[in-house]
C-alpha cells in the first residue's frame, strides 16, 4: 500500500514536471512584424528623406535598409546587410513603399531575423529537455533509494539472518525497522528463530539429563558389582567341591566383565559431558611397572625391563588405558601377552602383543570408532568403548595409540610423550 503510495506521487511530479516543461515552449517562431517599430521608422526615413542618416533610430531594436526607386542603395543601418531587393523577398523581409509629398521615392526593408529566433527556440528546447532529464533523473535516483531501503536492504538482511540459522548460530537477532513493507513478515522469522533456539536449549538440556542419569546409575550399580566380586571371591576360598569352584569362577568372571562394561559406559558418558578429565604430569617411567602389575590379572603379562626416563602421564587414566587393552586382549586372543617397551623420538613406544587371530584389516581404521565392534565378537558380551575411551586418553596425555595386525598376533602400541 505504501509503495503504491509512493509510486503515485513520483508519476504525479513527473506529469507535472512534464506539463510545466511543455509550457515553457514557443509553439513556433513569431513571424508578424512589429508595426509600430515599422511606422516609426518608415517616418523617420520620408522625413529626413534627402539627409536620411540624419535621423534618430535609436529605438529601433532591427537592422533596416533604404532603397531608391531605381533599387540603389540609400542607407543601411549595419554595413553589409543590404545585398539586393532580389534577396530581401527571399529572406521575408519586410518591404514598405517610401512616400514623399505624396510619391513612392523608394523601398524600405526591414530585416527579419530568423536563424536568431531559431537559435534562441533551440536553446529554450535544449533547456527544456535538460531539465527534464534532470528531473527524472531526480525522480528515478529518489525511486531506487526507496527501493534499496524498503525492499533490497530488508532482503540482504534477510539473507544474513538465514545464514546464521543454517549455521546454528540463533543467539543473533533479526534487527529490522518493523515500520518496511515487511515488518510481520520478519518479526515472524525472529519469533522462529527464538523458537528454535528454545527448542535447541531444551533438547540440550534433556540429553545432558540422560547423560547425567546414565553416568550416575554406572556409578552406583558398581557398589553391588563390586559386592558380589568380594563375596565370590571369599567364596572361593573356602570352596573345596571342584563344581562349587568351577560356578564360583564363572560368577567372579562375569562380575569382571560387568564391571568392565560399566566403567567402559561410566567413561563415555563423562567424556560426553566434558567430565572425564586428564590431568597429565611429569611421571618416572617405573609407574608402568606397577599399572602393569596391576592389569595383570591372570599372570599372563611378560615384559622386559622398562627404560628409565621421565614421562609426560596421568597414571589413573593410564591405568586404565591398560586396563581396557589387556581387557580384549583376554578376552578376544585368550593368550599371553608380552610387553615391549623402547624409546623412538621424543616418545616411549609401549607394544602390547597377543597371539591371537588378529583383525580383519578393513576393520583396523574402524577399531577407535565408539561402539564399533569387530567380528570376532561371537560370544563375548561388550559395548564397543574400551578403545574409543583409550584413544581420547591417550590424547589427553598428548600421546598417540594405535593397532596393527602382525604375523602371530595382533598389536597395540602406545606412545607417551618424553618430556
Amino acid at each position: 500500500m505504501r509503495s503504491r503510495g509512493v509510486l503515485l506521487t513520483m508519476l504525479a511530479v513527473f506529469i507535472a514536471g512534464v506539463v510545466f516543461s511543455l509550457s515553457i515552449i514557443p509553439e513556433g517562431i513569431d513571424m508578424r512584424l512589429d508595426m509600430v517599430m515599422a511606422n516609426d521608422v518608415l517616418k523617420t526615413v520620408e522625413k529626413n528623406w534627402e539627409r536620411i542618416e540624419q535621423g534618430d533610430y535609436s529605438g529601433v531594436t532591427q537592422q533596416f535598409a533604404v532603397l531608391d526607386q531605381e533599387g540603389l542603395l540609400r542607407y543601411q543601418s549595419a554595413d553589409g546587410m543590404f545585398t539586393g531587393l532580389n534577396d530581401a523577398i527571399r529572406n521575408r523581409d519586410a518591404i514598405l513603399d517610401v512616400t514623399v509629398q505624396g510619391v513612392t521615392a523608394g523601398k524600405l526593408i526591414i530585416r527579419e531575423d530568423y536563424s536568431a529566433k531559431h537559435q534562441q527556440n533551440k536553446h529554450q528546447l535544449t533547456t527544456v529537455i535538460a531539465v527534464s532529464f534532470f528531473m527524472m533523473l531526480v525522480l528515478g535516483g529518489l525511486y531506487v533509494f526507496y527501493l534499496q531501503r524498503a525492499f533490497i536492504s530488508p532482503f540482504k538482511k534477510l539473507q544474513g539472518f538465514a545464514r546464521n540459522v543454517a549455521r546454528g548460530n540463533l543467539e543473533v537477532p533479526l534487527n529490522m525497522n518493523k515500520n518496511n513493507p515487511f515488518g510481520v513478515f520478519t518479526e515472524s522469522f525472529d519469533i522462529m528463530r527464538e523458537q528454535l533456539a528454545a527448542a535447541r536449549k531444551s533438547e540440550y538440556e534433556a540429553n545432558r539429563s540422560k547423560k547425567e542419569l546414565v553416568a550416575s546409575l554406572s556409578h552406583d550399580i558398581k557398589t553391588p558389582v563390586a559386592s558380589i566380586k568380594a563375596v565370590s571371591e571369599l567364596m572361593l576360598l573356602r570352596a573345596m567341591d571342584a563344581k562349587d569352584i568351577r560356578q564360583l569362577n564363572m560368577i567372579n568372571a562375569k562380575a569382571e566383565q560387568i564391571d568392565l562394561m560399566i566403567t567402559d559406559m561410566f567413561h563415555a558418558t563423562l567424556e560426553e559431558l566434558q567430565e572425564l578429565k586428564v590431568k597429565g604430569t611429569e611421571e618416572y617411567s617405573s609407574i608402568l611397572d606397577d599399572i602393569l602389575q596391576n592389569a595383570d590379572l591372570d599372570n599372563r603379562i611378560f615384559h622386559d625391563p622398562i627404560p628409565e626416563c621421565m614421562i609426560y602421564a596421568d597414571a589413573l587414566r593410564l591405568q586404565q588405558v591398560f586396563d581396557n587393552i589387556l581387557s580384549n586382549s583376554y578376552k578376544y586372543a585368550n593368550t599371553a601377552v608380552t610387553v615391549v617397551t623402547y624409546l623412538t623420538s621424543g616418545y616411549l613406544q609401549i607394544d602390547i602383543m597377543d597371539y591371537g587371530k588378529g583383525v580383519d584389516p578393513d576393520e583396523l581404521p574402524l577399531l577407535f570408532n565408539k561402539f564399533y565392534r569387530g567380528q570376532n565378537i561371537t560370544g563375548q558380551a561388550g559395548a564397543g568403548l574400551g578403545l574409543y575411551i583409550s584413544k581420547y586418553l591417550m590424547q589427553g596425555m598428548q600421546g598417540e595409540i594405535e593397532c596393527s595386525n602382525r604375523d602371530g598376533g595382533f598389536t597395540v602400541s602406545l606412545r607417551l610423550k618424553l618430556v
